[in-house]
């Protein structure tokens, strides 16, 4: 009757520390996906020319109204013709996608 006992103690030991690997696994996965999309505001003259200047063609019409740094890239927020837009750019210049600013989660909405 003693090994019946403690069979099951060892499997619900076991099935813990299985439990707590995961989880301690899922958490690290959430920690490094947000770590990599932590946004910084940054002033223009913090940007390279290069990236100043796609973001100048992109606007055609409109003006850049802030700069954030994503990891190695810059977004420029580009307000036109009553919506801002995010534009991501990669160190070098190249355009790497665009957004409507106002889809984003937690960015509120501008009313006028």
């Amino acid at each position: 009757m003693t090994g019946i006992g403690q069979n099951n103690t060892t499997v619900k030991k076991t099935n813990l520390l299985i439990t707590a690997i995961v989880s301690g696994g899922l958490a690290f996965g959430v920690a490094v996906q947000a770590k990599e999309h932590e946004e910084e505001n940054i002033n223009t003259s913090d940007v390279p020319a290069e990236v100043q200047k796609a973001a100048e063609t992109e606007a055609q019409g409109g003006k850049v109204v802030r700069w954030e740094k994503e990891g190695a890239n810059y977004e420029a927020v580009i307000e036109k013709k009553g919506k801002k837009w995010g534009v991501q750019i990669d160190a070098n210049g190249k355009v790497l996608s665009k957004h409507d600013e106002s889809k984003e989660k937690g960015e509120k909405h501008e009313e006028h």
